[in-house]
């Protein structure tokens, strides 16, 4: 039974990661292409400002893949691998979840693990470092930003097992909605000691446009969102299906 749901699984997340290319593309890449704009503007006054200070012009990496490539054949190759691997991982959880998410059937088990999977894997660790478009962030402290997030990202995904494990024991003692509120409360603790832990990144240059930048993260939330959601309600309808007898 589990490898057919991550037979499935792997379907619709090909069919999400379409979804979220298609939103990508009408909604995000406007953001990108003004973001790679400052990013040129930047580095040719800087070229120009070179020779008048007596300073050698900083040489340009040459482009591997054209912005047309990446706006097209990268960016829905990208969201199709990635859809598909977080369908299966979908799946697995799924497996996992159904039936110990109290009494809810199997659609409501599938769209809820997609929101928390959603609230944990993307907007916590978004909210301590957000996403920020091309021509943001130092080139030296790539590795250095990269771990960070994923430290984020790890604190976030462990405290909500935790928090999830810990409701379902705290429910049997003081009642599921006692429960269910000491949970969450002990996992806004974790997240909140780990944002005050963690060290802050602000490498937004001063003159990048705010309103690029806003747009750009929203676009970023919205494509998550996308893929989410499509997944959950998606998944949720076949397992409404495949799996009759298990509905409450």
């Amino acid at each position: 039974m589990v490898g057919k749901l991550i037979f499935r699984g792997f379907i619709i997340g090909i069919l999400a990661g379409l979804l979220a290319f298609g939103w990508a593309k009408l909604f995000g890449e406007a953001s990108v292409t003004a973001a790679i704009g400052f990013e040129s503007t930047q580095n040719a006054a800087q070229a120009a400002a070179a020779p008048a200070a007596g300073e050698r012009p900083a040489v340009e990496n040459p482009e591997i893949f054209s912005r047309t490539v990446q706006s097209g054949i990268g960016l829905l190759t990208g969201m199709v691998v990635v859809g598909a691997g977080l369908g299966c991982l979908f799946a697995v959880l799924f497996a996992f979840a159904n039936g110990r998410m109290g009494n809810l059937g199997p659609g409501p088990t599938s769209a809820l693990l997609a929101f928390l999977g959603l609230l944990s894997v993307y907007v916590v660790p978004a909210l301590k470092y957000p996403a920020n478009p091309p021509s943001v962030g130092e080139s030296d402290t790539i590795k250095y930003r990269t771990a960070l997030y994923f430290a984020m990202l790890s604190i976030s995904v462990a405290s909500s097992m935790g928090a999830w494990a810990l409701g379902r024991r705290l429910a049997v003692r003081y009642g599921p909605w006692n429960g269910s509120v000491m949970a969450v409360a002990a996992y806004l603790l974790l997240i909140g000691a780990a944002f005050l832990l963690l060290p802050p990144i602000n490498e937004v240059p001063a003159a990048f446009p705010a309103v690029t930048l806003w747009q750009f993260r929203l676009a970023s939330f919205a494509i998550q969102s996308v893929l989410w959601g499509s997944i959950g309600v998606m998944f949720g309808f076949i397992a409404e299906h495949a799996m009759p007898r298990q509905r409450s």
